[in-house]
């Protein structure tokens, strides 16, 4: 994928959290990057914003942006918030990045009432290809990365993480699957490149 559709993907990204987040709610975002969704999510929808990233580089970009994010780790970072803090926590394309994603998954519902996903689905049908017919660790949008200087710990599909939220007693509220720009309705274990879900708990 070119650097100019890569930038739309993660714009959509983008949008569709912002979709799920009404206006003035207060929202958590883990490994927020340069605060890109952060700032959308303050001038459009007026929510009251905090950040979890650590690297430095990126957060310097978000404090020039006005954000307020804290540089910690995911893994044993969260501790410091209060239970039931947040409406909405938001793990997007870093649940497959923490040494423990349940562990940080249950520390999201801990701290808020509402948790968003986005993860890259590593069961895309280019993937699977590569693997069967060369016999090679795959490399593509979903898995941009060589082996090894890849910075995800876990490769979880679409269908995995549902299982995954069945076994833990999470409800699925809101599901997109994307295939870069377009959604995916169909088949989306094989044909999505990356999945977006609002979940609850009971």
């Amino acid at each position: 994928m070119n650097p100019e559709k890569r930038q739309a993907a993660a714009r959509l990204d983008n949008r569709i959290i912002a979709s799920l987040i009404p206006p003035g709610s207060r929202v958590l975002d883990l490994g927020c990057g340069e605060g890109d969704l952060l700032d959308l999510l303050v001038r459009e929808k007026g929510v009251i914003a905090s950040g979890v990233e650590i690297d430095e580089e990126a957060i310097y970009r978000c404090v020039e942006k006005g954000l307020s994010v804290s540089r910690l780790d995911i893994d044993s970072g969260l501790d410091d918030y209060p239970d039931g803090f947040f409406d909405y926590v938001i793990f997007n394309q870093v649940l497959e990045q923490v040494i423990h994603p349940r562990q940080a998954l249950l520390q999201g519902f801990r701290v808020g009432r509402r948790v968003i996903v986005g993860f890259p689905n590593f069961c895309h049908w280019p993937l699977r290809f590569r693997i069967l017919f060369r016999g090679r660790v795959p490399v593509g949008p979903a898995l941009p990365y060589e082996w090894y200087d890849s910075p995800n710990l876990h490769f979880l599909s679409v269908k995995d993480f549902l299982d995954f939220c069945g076994r833990e007693g999470l409800t699925v509220e809101s599901r997109f699957f994307l295939a870069g720009v377009r959604r995916v309705r169909f088949l989306p274990n094989l044909r999505a490149r990356k999945a977006i879900l609002g979940l609850s708990r009971s």
